[in-house]
């Protein structure tokens, strides 16, 4: 059996759920590749949705609230939409990467290579797709793809996808897939262990709300190490590393998180699927920063639903709730237990295991 898992470059969560799945998926000794969907199609498509997605999240995410809210009218309205017919532009060229690799299943963890894997099976290739939602919703437009099966969040959202049209017995609520490695900790960070430690990774943050509220918190928290995670934001490290304050210290790009998230007493972190799952996963007390109108608030609601995170919606809010986490230990307590209810550690192997038994050829 030989799995091709596919995803695209707008936002980071799906590329770094796709190579979970392909980790697991390897891990178990089953032939998996990962592809970028735009790498398929050509250089110029690749650049064209990324320049489009980081346009999107500016101006505090103004733009991306406007294309969300404008996809979940449309997406009412039962008519096919446009984005179906622009991914349906790259079927032939998916097509024959498929067939050249000779793979028997597809695992799409966006929409876009969804969408054009379900143009082919309306066309009668002979093509297993299985989705895999990596957000605590039912974002606009998933109702156009017609998969085998459909990887969801939780149990508690079925009725919202069925809603939408997919039947339930496709539903699989293994919840949003990471790595089993993921969790296992070689703790070789070397952090000081002192004070407490309050973890925040930036997301999709400019550099100038970022730079306040890190500074904002270690005037706020004169006992606590902040440790800021910039990722590949090269403006925003230069920034921070102008803060003097020995209680702070600064990363950027780590392909480590998770033994920073396992060395800190809370995580402080942008409300998107994959990153609120993987703290999760973490067992971590958490607190979601500013969510980007759309999708996020839709995640971050969730979280804040069942116990599994505060929100906070703009700086003052961030020290506060910093704040009375920190001292509140049975709310810590709480958080972490919620966590291990709702958010599966195995469901990248739950994934696997139901391939295997279901649909191993």
């Amino acid at each position: 059996m030989k799995i091709l898992v596919l995803s695209c470059s707008t936002g980071g969560g799906h590329n770094a759920c796709g190579h979970y799945i392909e980790e697991e998926f390897k891990k178990n000794g089953i032939l998996c590749d990962f592809a970028d969907y735009f790498d398929i199609l050509g250089p110029k498509a690749k650049e064209r949705s990324e320049k489009i997605y980081l346009t999107s999240t500016q101006y505090n995410g103004s733009l991306f609230k406007l294309a969300y809210k404008l996809g979940e009218v449309y997406s009412k309205t039962g008519i096919t939409s446009p984005v179906y017919g622009l991914n349906k532009l790259g079927k032939n060229k998916l097509y024959s990467y498929i067939r050249k690799n000779h793979y028997d299943l597809i695992i799409a963890s966006h929409l876009f290579p969804a969408m054009a894997v379900t143009t082919l099976k309306k066309e009668g290739k002979d093509i297993k797709l299985i989705n895999v939602a990596t957000d605590y919703h039912v974002i606009p437009f998933w109702e156009e793809t017609k998969p085998d099966y459909f990887v969801i969040p939780h149990s508690t959202l079925k009725e919202d996808f069925v809603k939408k049209g997919f039947k339930k017995e496709i539903l699989l609520d293994f919840g949003i897939p990471v790595s089993s490695t993921f969790y296992k900790i070689k703790n070789n960070l070397n952090l000081p262990t002192d004070k407490e430690t309050v973890l925040i990774t930036s997301g999709s943050m400019g550099f100038g709300k970022m730079k306040i509220m890190v500074k904002s918190l270690l005037a706020y928290l004169p006992n606590v190490y902040v440790v800021a995670i910039c990722g590949n934001n090269k403006a925003l490290y230069a920034e921070l590393n102008k803060i003097n304050n020995p209680n702070l210290i600064v990363r950027g790009y780590v392909n480590n998180i998770n033994e920073y998230m396992a060395a800190s007493t809370i995580v402080l972190t942008k409300p998107g699927g994959l990153t609120s799952t993987e703290v999760g996963v973490m067992r971590k007390p958490m607190i979601h920063l500013m969510p980007i109108p759309g999708v996020e608030n839709y995640n971050a609601a969730f979280f804040e639903k069942n116990g599994l995170s505060l929100v906070s919606n703009n700086i003052e809010e961030v020290k506060v709730n910093t704040m009375e986490l920190l001292k509140d230990k049975n709310r810590q307590k709480r958080m972490v237990e919620n966590q291990s209810k709702i958010i599966n550690q195995t469901a990248a192997k739950d994934l696997v295991d139901f391939v295997l038994n279901n649909l191993k050829p």
